[in-house]
């Protein structure tokens, strides 16, 4: 293990295996979150990567040598970990995964009890100074008890299935038909369950789980990887197509001429779904695309709330406010039901539900919103500057043009007709640019690449 700080991201670990993370990582991990939390019981699950079953097996083992019992949930999805760890009052979860990062990747995305994020200003931090304060192989020495964890393994797909089609209230119609696109990722054997639950027809692409992602990485925000589930859900006259990342807490959604939906316009659709449910709730919401939302949040009767992007932080402000609802662009969307966490499953089956009672096709529903907001899509620029310099500079162009700004998370600057959000990710080394604008798609357009203009020269 080298003293590599760069794999702590604002609210997960990521870096290469071999290099940043390893078995030995995960063992003083173990320690370390042992130390701080003090857990009495952790669940740990993996998704398909090649190396995410031994940096479990390295995880659990550190944990039962501190005592720690381990529910062991095999290969699964993130959602099923914040599912084991509140259903089943685990002290805490940890779920092995890179999530849509290249196959050399590896890392985890860790919660406490009641399936609370742990980020930044959550324990963060912490783990990582009991970690690497003391040296790169820093052996952390709690007091030992006398026995050792147990490790239980457990198949809870059909407890998690039964209690996601247990939220919905309407029944799915019989003649709907689906494709999902699983990228070879985590989410084929839980979307088969899923499928023999369900009176619709789920017809699946790539569900075979193969951390070599034969078919590319699965991360269906990338363009290039949104082509065969546009042709499967053309080839078989599907209603709709639904592509999952690598640890399938993000859905991403076709309709049902194949066109890629943004994420965006799906909050909308479910903040209005939840709020036709829960009257008068709270939605959050992040500050990259906002007026879509916004309007439908008020419109319905509810109360928009902006959050700083990044789960740990949507997930706090989930708790805070007691929301029922909150979305990101990035297709992640959080359940007060699913104990404030994030799930890519339950918005499938709010669409499926959305689908079966309006009458409208996936298109009629979505196309209103993209004319009255048409919307860049999230532009990602690799720089050779400080990002707040470059931030700095967009700023200042448009500072004389009576603008309000809002500083959350990067830099949002609204006009009367359009505005924008350029912020720096959380994640990766990238600086990531989102432009709308009011039923004006030249407007936005011309906006977007004088904003490019300004970028490129820092590039």
């Amino acid at each position: 293990m080298t003293r590599d700080l760069s794999a702590f991201k604002a609210y997960d670990i990521r870096g290469i295996f071999h290099e940043q993370v390893d078995a030995t990582f995960m063992h003083v991990l173990a320690q370390a979150y042992t130390t701080h939390f003090k857990p009495k019981n952790m669940a740990i699950g993996y998704d398909a990567r090649t190396s995410s079953e031994e940096l479990a097996d390295a995880l659990s083992r550190g944990f039962q040598k501190l005592g720690v019992d381990v529910l062991c949930l095999g290969l699964c999805g993130t959602e099923m970990v914040y599912f084991a760890t509140g259903k089943y009052q685990m002290d805490g979860g940890i779920m092995i995964t890179a999530s849509h990062n290249p196959k050399e990747y590896n890392g985890c995305k860790m919660v406490s009890r009641d399936s609370k994020p742990v980020g930044v200003g959550s324990g963060m931090e912490a783990i990582k100074k009991l970690m690497f304060d003391n040296g790169p192989f820093m052996h952390i020495k709690p007091e030992l008890p006398d026995y050792k964890g147990k490790s239980t393994r457990i198949d809870i797909k059909k407890q998690f299935v039964s209690y996601l089609t247990s939220l919905l209230t309407e029944t799915i119609h019989p003649d709907l038909k689906v494709v999902v696109n699983s990228g070879n990722g985590a989410a084929g054997p839980t979307i088969t369950e899923l499928a023999g639950n369900l009176p619709c027809q789920i017809e699946q692409i790539y569900a075979e789980p193969d951390g070599h992602f034969p078919n590319g990485v699965p991360n269906p925000l990338l363009p290039e990887n949104r082509d065969d589930t546009t042709t499967a859900v053309l080839k078989t006259g599907a209603d709709l197509g639904a592509a999952f990342d690598g640890d399938f807490d993000r859905c991403f959604f076709f309709d049902e001429n194949g066109r890629f939906i943004e994420g965006y316009y799906i909050v909308g659709l479910l903040a209005e779904q939840i709020l036709q449910k829960k009257p008068g709730a709270k939605i959050i919401h992040d500050p990259r695309l906002t007026w879509n939302t916004i309007e439908i949040v008020k419109n319905h009767g509810g109360i928009p709330v902006v959050s700083k992007t990044g789960h740990a932080f949507l997930k706090q402000s989930m708790r805070k406010h007691n929301a029922e609802y909150g979305g990101e662009m990035s297709a992640h969307h959080y359940f007060r039901d699913f104990w404030y966490c994030d799930t890519g499953i339950l918005p499938l089956l709010l669409i499926l539900e959305l689908l079966s009672t309006s009458g409208k096709s996936f298109s009629e529903l979505v196309n209103e919103a993209i004319a009255r907001y048409p919307v860049s899509g999230e532009m990602n620029f690799s720089i050779r500057e400080r990002p707040d310099r470059v931030i700095k500079e967009v700023e200042n162009y448009f500072s004389d043009q009576s603008g309000s700004v809002m500083r959350l998370d990067g830099l949002s600057m609204e006009f009367d007709l359009w505005r924008f959000s350029l912020r720096a990710s959380n994640t990766e080394p990238l600086l990531r640019l989102n432009v709308e604008a009011r039923s004006n798609i030249s407007l936005m357009e011309s906006k977007r690449d004088r904003i490019i203009q300004i970028i490129k020269k820092f590039q």
